[in-house]
């Protein structure tokens, strides 16, 4: 059993009864010493097999456990006290429900049926929903139950929150009445069981001698707690995790729980697995050194005896596009090489990102599967803003209406949706035709609907594709209902890149059908894609016929319907695998690519003023560095299409962090130094990346380094300011190129940041 283990793996398996803190880095094999403790504590007749419990927190790994051990063991598992935290304490309310105050039959009710019978409360209470925001009420009370709180121990320190408890109160009579409990629910209530009912809290401390905890990184508060109850009465607690790879804190995860086990539990009974049998020593030595910059771990350095393979390969990329199909072209050669798809991963900090990179690999006809996902144009917000365009296109369009007739709600319930559907089959009409025929209340919801429709088509009628796009998502109400779910940041982001996508498309469409020298402007953005070398220079009308016949909003919405259903990997097909960092967490790969590694994306903006946020932004680089076998790549663009519009990113202080030795840059440098870009200082006060005291510093791409350019008759210089028709005043932060060539990056009072040919775009100088 034991003679196929490392040293330090033997150690911990083979360790009498007593508390221990398994620190296992990623690859060194914790489940098998997990499943391999259990099986020796039974074989050598430490324990009997019900004597054992075992927490993990997915059912794929309580799975895998419970298959590993029975391998082991020629014995019948099935009563062994192996599983999730939540599965587990189901299993104990089920068995003491009386002494727990629930009906023997009491259902679970699962996150979305949880969110309804949030809203029912609601309604039924005459609790204004845009108040309080029944998602918002959802986060509440979860967040209350796993810190351990019932209403009463909640504090209320102003009236909303006194109102939250109300609403909390309301909802455990509702649940109680109802007979149903929530995920969290299922957890507080086995804890107050055990803490409350002395009785039951023996009969499993005499039973549970020994309790392993798997992903002990990831426990909250409360299952924490509910484990210090367990081993109460004498059990040996074995607890296994990886504080550098701690990435759930928005779940609630506490990484302090690993120094508190050891402090309380452990007492110097530290075994770390170091020895890693995933990757070659380049990646293991990049996510040593970054992960070194992190304060407060309990430390450990993963080593391996593969040697130590390729170094990382980095590329730095003009734009995200220009990334994407440099990705795509690396990948293909990957195949070419013999490696399987499924054995290449894709991976970005947002999952915004995987529109460029799905795009991408769709036009080369590369089959991949969004994993732990759904594909971009599959996206609930996606799919809802889609609707709207397509009602736009078509009133007619029935399965469009139904989405988003009340969405986000607008006081359209189901039996006024009956009456609809009655009405248009007995005339043989659309719904849409049908409105004028639902009388009362409802059908003046019905109108308004409709009306706010044809609104969005006559305000739209002479605006740019990209414009279009973003003036829909706005005034459809799909932003400020995403905007008030805390929860929302991903939708908005995905929202926002739609109309990247937008934007993308008409720079795109039918550039094999231009003529010689066409610079094709994208409006939004003022990105510029010059199509061939020296001729008459032009702006592509994105309002013209020119989309094979089509108009442009038409034209897109069929791109859109042909990438959600073309060319993605069916059940068992072999394809390359998308996913956030987050997801890949406990997968591994042949060859890996993170892509942008850009200051503000990865480490995440919202991260960087915050020490504690910063520190898991690096946990979750190391896991996505510890995801490689074989081959490793970093890759980033200098710009970035970004909630409708270009900024310029400078490059994270994660690749800082890593030696140089262990990266090997396939792109120069771009005349940017070793290791940090070039800035030029400016007044400029908006946002960027980077977060510098006054006066700021403006990133500038590398081939932004003029301080004057003259076009024409004008002459055009930084710090100069200018006037757009379309984007206002702005100040120039940038300039590049010469003659018609020429580009200038501008910072608008209203638009932020964008890059227009001045050969194209009618400027103003505004004198000073």
């Amino acid at each position: 059993m034991i003679d196929k283990l490392n040293s330090p793996q033997r150690e911990a398996v083979t360790l009498p009864p007593q508390h221990a803190l398994v620190l296992a880095g990623a690859g060194s094999g914790k489940t098998r010493v997990l499943t391999t403790r259990m099986a020796w504590l039974i074989q050598t007749g430490q324990v009997s097999p019900l004597g054992i419990l075992a927490v993990t927190f997915t059912n794929k790994a309580a799975r895998e456990m419970t298959a590993r051990v029975s391998s082991i063991l020629p014995i019948d598992i099935r009563g062994m006290w192996i599983g999730t935290f939540h599965g587990l304490c189901n299993r104990m309310l089920r068995a003491h429900h009386r002494d727990a105050g629930l009906p023997q039959a009491f259902q679970i009710l699962d996150t979305a049926d949880q969110l309804a019978a949030i809203k029912r409360l609601l309604k039924a209470n005459g609790v204004d929903d845009d108040k309080y925001p029944p998602r918002e009420v959802q986060r509440f009370i979860n967040g209350a139950k796993e810190e351990g709180q019932r209403p009463s121990d909640v504090e209320a320190y102003d009236s909303f929150r006194r109102r939250m408890i109300e609403i909390y109160a309301l909802y455990e009579v509702q649940c109680q009445r109802e007979g149903v409990v929530d995920f969290p629910e299922l957890l507080l209530r086995a804890y107050e069981l055990l803490s409350r009912n002395e009785p039951v809290r023996a009969h499993y401390q005499r039973r549970f001698k020994h309790v392993l905890v798997d992903e002990f990184q990831d426990t909250n508060t409360l299952q924490y707690k509910w484990l210090r109850l367990l081993a109460g009465g004498g059990a040996s607690m074995f607890a296994v995790g990886d504080d550098d790879q701690s990435i759930y804190a928005f779940r609630g995860a506490n990484v302090g729980n690993m120094s508190d086990f050891e402090r309380d539990y452990a007492h110097g009974t530290v075994i770390r697995l170091e020895q890693n049998y995933r990757s070659y020593g380049h990646i293991l030595d990049a996510a040593n050194a970054l992960i070194s910059h992190n304060n407060g771990r309990l430390g450990k350095n993963l080593w391996t005896e593969q040697g130590e393979g390729e170094q990382i390969r980095v590329v730095e990329q003009p734009t995200d596009l220009s990334e994407a199909q440099w990705l795509v072209d690396e990948v293909r050669g990957l195949i070419s090489d013999g490696r399987e798809r499924s054995q290449i991963a894709v991976l970005y900090r947002s999952n915004a990102q995987s529109r460029v990179i799905e795009h991408a690999l769709f036009s080369a006809g590369v089959a991949y599967k969004v994993y732990g996902g759904l594909r971009f144009f599959e996206r609930q917000e996606i799919k809802h803003a889609l609707a709207y365009l397509r009602l736009m296109a078509n009133p007619d369009d029935d399965t469009s209406w139904m989405r988003v007739v009340n969405f986000p709600p607008r006081g359209i319930g189901a039996r006024t949706l009956e009456m609809l559907g009655d009405q248009a089959r007995a005339f043989d009409t659309s719904l849409s035709s049908a409105v004028a025929r639902v009388p009362g209340k409802g059908g003046s919801n019905l109108a308004q609907f409709a009306m706010m429709i044809n609104k969005l088509s006559f305000e739209t009628r002479l605006l740019p594709l990209p414009e279009l796009v973003e003036h829909v998502i706005a005034q459809s109400g799909l932003m400020a209902h995403y905007e008030q779910d805390r929860e929302g940041a991903d939708r908005i982001e995905n929202l926002n890149e739609l109309v990247n996508a937008a934007a993308a498309f008409v720079i795109e469409a039918d550039m094999s059908g231009l003529p010689a020298g066409v610079v094709v402007q994208a409006p939004m953005t003022g990105a510029t894609t010059v199509i061939a070398d020296a001729g008459q220079d032009v702006v592509l009308d994105p309002m013209q016929e020119g989309f094979n016949g089509l108009s442009p909003l038409m034209a897109f919405l069929s791109h859109a319907a042909l990438e959600a259903g073309d060319n993605q990997a069916q059940a068992g097909q072999d394809a390359v695998q998308l996913m956030t960092v987050h997801a890949a967490k406990g997968l591994e790969f042949d060859a890996v690519f993170i892509t942008g590694i850009e200051e503000g994306l990865f480490p995440h903006e919202n991260s960087t003023s915050d020490p504690s946020g910063l520190e898991e932004e690096r946990r979750l680089m190391y896991v996505a560095i510890t995801r490689a076998r074989e081959r490793l790549y970093f890759s980033l663009a200098q710009s970035r299409m970004l909630h409708g519009q270009t900024r310029y990113a400078m490059r994270s202080r994660f690749l800082s962090e890593v030696p140089d030795v262990h990266m090997k840059w396939l792109t120069p440098k771009q005349g940017l130094g070793d290791s940090e870009p070039r800035w030029k200082t400016s007044n400029y006060s908006g946002d960027t990346y980077g977060r510098q005291a006054a006066p700021r510093a403006v990133p500038v791409p590398p081939k932004m380094l003029a301080s004057g350019v003259t076009v024409g008759a004008q002459q055009f210089r930084v710090g100069q300011g200018v006037r757009h028709a379309r984007f206002g005043e702005g100040t120039i932060i940038g300039l590049a190129g010469t003659g018609l060539d020429a580009q200038a990056q501008i910072q608008f009072r209203d638009v932020g940041a964008k890059t227009l040919a001045l050969g194209v775009a009618k400027l103003d100088i505004i004198q000073s």
